[in-house]
């Protein structure tokens, strides 16, 4: 018997201005699988997914949903068809509970029964293996806790066909064979799950079959037995891929960066790093493993003088930075590029050119006394759009609807045109393609090779051992141990993230 079709997608054509994005594009998904849906950054993959979950409108095409045709105007109408996304940018209000944005739209009443719902959620969020506490505000979550929030939302109001945007990239190995298994379980049951990623291993491991796109259009559909890693890297390039990592050869230079027994306090009014003491010298990458929570994000804005530190020193060059501003420490030569690419980073409302000058737009050439000298913004923008390969169809439209490796291009390059003297990036590749994701790397090490010391923070074990030349480790907001990569591995890495102790 054949499986129910849940999703019949026809001829889905999507254009921006004169970019079209999605050209004549076919998609099915059944009842009972697991579809995985690849591409490049800029393929058109979440506009597709953005269609189905009624964020945009199709230009052309048919959808069908459970064997019915449907017009999907808002996403209240692809929920109400039983359709549940999570994006890569969450659509969470971060003033309210986890419990609130999980019900917010969803339970109506005048008078809700805040303790039942809690109760309710709690016992549903430990059923699926996610943990997550109702009662906490969304803007003391770390990105990984947001993500299981969003997670949990969907599955709360019982969709059956499930879109997944980079599900795993800020999940710990452990988290991600919990939410594969999560997944399989929905599967089995008859739901359909539509996850985009660029981890082929992950693609192997849960997919039963992929489809990939290219430059808006639709490269083929395979099941999973006819494919490997190898063949899906050459459907989404459009060539064959050979990864090579050049490590570093150069001795390092002076040290740049001084962390003393640095204590900094959360969100939550706890300590979130306790006593952490390292260094960053010129010409490395210091990579900073741990899992989500650990004091990764609070120790990063710390350094870049966003939270202050209640014990210990940071110095530059030997010079103290307590009581400095964030702007002062960025006079000292401090870059960040935060987690969080829209949220921190940059403004999504604003176009690229005025993102790019938020750092310097007091200064020259940008300021012209106490105007701003909108040409040179503009020129700036065509120079790291040609720069760092950006594919951008408005100069002048709002950034929010680029794709997140094209966000992080233009974050990266206004980070790196005044060539710091070190630079944090916190997950700087996450879900990002393979293409954008060598891209990124190649400026990390060309940061690295001109001097700048690089803080290189992820959750990727693999990433971590291949790009960093010391790897501190970070556990409950302490410092497991800084190591070498040539003299570890990835199981001792990650035993030291799990319990922080050498075994």
């Amino acid at each position: 018997m054949a499986a129910k079709q849940l999703v019949s997608m026809r001829g889905i054509t999507k254009s921006f201005g004169t970019e079209t994005v999605n050209d004549r594009i076919d998609f099915d998904l059944q009842a009972g699988e697991i579809h995985a849906l690849l591409g490049e950054n800029g393929a058109g993959k979440s506009t597709l997914m953005n269609i189905l979950s009624g964020v945009y409108r199709q230009d052309a095409g048919e959808i069908k949903l459970h064997g019915q045709p449907v017009t999907i105007q808002s996403p209240k109408d692809a929920i109400g068809c039983g359709v549940g996304m999570i994006h890569q940018h969450f659509k969470l209000v971060e003033n309210l509970t986890a419990a609130e944005n999980i019900i917010l739209g969803y339970k109506k009443g005048l008078m809700l029964n805040r303790k039942k719902i809690n109760q309710e959620i709690a016992e549903f969020s430990m059923s699926y293996g996610l943990s997550i506490q109702p009662q906490d505000c969304i803007y003391q979550m770390s990105v990984g806790e947001k993500q299981r929030v969003e997670i949990l939302k969907a599955l709360y109001r019982g969709a059956d066909i499930l879109i997944l945007d980079e599900p795993t990239a800020v999940l710990t190995p452990q988290e991600t064979k919990e939410l594969f298994t999560i997944l399989k379980k929905m599967a089995a049951e008859g739901c359909g799950v539509i996850i985009i990623t660029h981890k082929m291993q992950e693609v192997m491991e849960i997919a039963d079959r992929i489809t990939v796109l290219r430059k808006g259009k639709k490269v083929g559909t395979r099941e999973i037995g006819q494919v490997n890693e190898q063949v899906l890297a050459e459907m989404m390039m459009g060539q064959m891929v050979i990864r090579e990592r050049i490590k570093n050869i150069n001795p390092v230079g002076e040290t740049v960066l001084t962390v003393q027994n640095l204590t900094v306090r959360g969100d939550k009014g706890v300590d979130a790093v306790k006593d952490v003491s390292f260094t960053v010298n010129q010409g490395e990458i210091l990579g900073i493993a741990g899992i989500s929570g650990s004091g990764q994000k609070e120790l990063a804005e710390a350094i870049a003088g966003l939270r202050r530190a209640e014990a210990g020193s940071i110095k530059i060059a030997q010079e103290e930075t307590k009581g400095k501003t964030a702007r002062e420490m960025i006079d000292l030569g401090i870059s960040f590029v935060p987690e969080d690419r829209l949220g921190m980073g940059l403004i999504g409302t604003m176009d690229m050119a005025d993102n790019l000058i938020l750092k310097d737009y007091r200064k020259p050439p940008i300021s012209r006394g106490i105007f701003i000298d909108k040409q040179k913004a503009k020129e700036r923008a065509s120079a790291v759009i040609e720069q760092f390969d950006v594919k951008i169809a408005d100069n002048n439209g709002a950034i929010k609807s680029l794709s997140g490796g094209n966000l992080q291009k233009i974050l990266l390059g206004r980070e790196i045109l005044e060539e710091p003297k070190i630079l944090i990036a916190a997950y700087p590749v996450r879900g990002l393609d393979i293409g954008t994701t060598e891209a990124v790397y190649n400026l990390l090490l060309e940061q690295r090779d001109r001097g700048c010391a690089v803080i290189f923070i992820s959750e990727d074990l693999d990433e971590i051992m291949e790009l960093s030349d010391r790897i501190m480790v970070m556990e409950g907001g302490r410092t497991t141990g800084i190591v070498k990569p040539e003299e570890t591995s990835v199981e001792e890495i990650g035993r030291m993230m799990l319990s922080g102790r050498v075994s």
